[in-house]
């Protein structure tokens, strides 16, 4: 072969092998994983285990590492709590220490989301003043017990609630409470008054968001046991709300 033809076949060769090299290919992230500590336990009547069985993988598919724990002593390191994204906290009634409380409110104080559902973080700790603060509310009463109600979506373009029914029905409980005024409501229920005459047409907050010092905190009322998360809205809402605690959306 012509000495000069290799020669040009050699640098085309070479040329190719170097476009190839100058191509950048996909673009590499060493963004670490969000963090979110799953807390469960207390009255066993809420289903804590089986709703976080629910959330938890919900988590793991946004691609965040998650952590579950059965016992408040998770809150024994505040170190480590502060390096976290999330806390969803799922704990009906039930007793929380001193140190094990204030750990977690420093936590969220310090930017740390929290988050939760129904009696799990609303009716927990109930002699703990400082913990209702943080959440924003407390439940008081659910008259009827577990009925048909309607909830209502008040702030349609809030991301937590965008493009959901702005009404859907729910079988559970309808949660009456003492909310703080600062929360940041998008959705609603009204009660018929048919369990408790004194209260019809009360309009109650269902979904809350708020800030606890520097952390986002937020709370739905839906979640009485795990088949209210069959319901797609009351599902889709924990899931934003879960997200929007932990900064993924806005």
């Amino acid at each position: 072969m012509n000495k000069r033809l290799i020669l040009t076949l050699c640098m085309i060769g070479l040329g190719a092998a170097l476009a190839l090299t100058a191509v950048p290919g996909p673009a590499r992230t060493t963004e670490k994983p969000k963090t979110a500590l799953f807390v469960w336990g207390g009255w066993e009547g809420h289903e804590p285990k089986q709703c976080v069985d629910i959330f938890a993988p919900i988590l793991e598919a946004e691609g965040f590492k998650v952590e579950i724990s059965h016992s408040l002593d998770s809150y024994l390191d505040l170190d480590k709590l502060k390096k976290l994204d999330l806390i969803v906290h799922i704990f009906t009634m039930a007793e929380i220490k001193p140190e094990q409380e204030r750990n977690l409110e420093e936590a969220v104080k310090s930017g740390v989301g929290l988050a939760g559902w129904h009696g799990g973080l609303a009716d927990a700790h109930r002699s703990n003043v400082e913990y209702e603060f943080m959440v924003g509310g407390q439940w008081v009463a659910h008259p009827g017990g577990v009925i048909d109600y309607n909830v209502d979506i008040t702030k349609p373009d809030d991301p937590i609630v965008k493009g959901l029914k702005r009404r859907f029905p729910m079988k559970s409980e309808q949660y009456y409470m003492q909310v703080d005024p600062l929360d940041e409501v998008l959705a609603t229920t009204t009660f018929s008054g048919q369990y408790a005459p004194w209260i019809k047409g009360v309009v109650m907050p269902v979904v809350w968001k708020k800030h606890y010092g520097q952390g986002r905190v937020f709370y739905t009322s839906l979640g009485h046991v795990a088949a209210d998360f069959n319901v797609p809205e009351a599902r889709e809402i924990v899931k934003r709300g879960l997200l929007w605690a932990a900064r993924v959306i806005q």
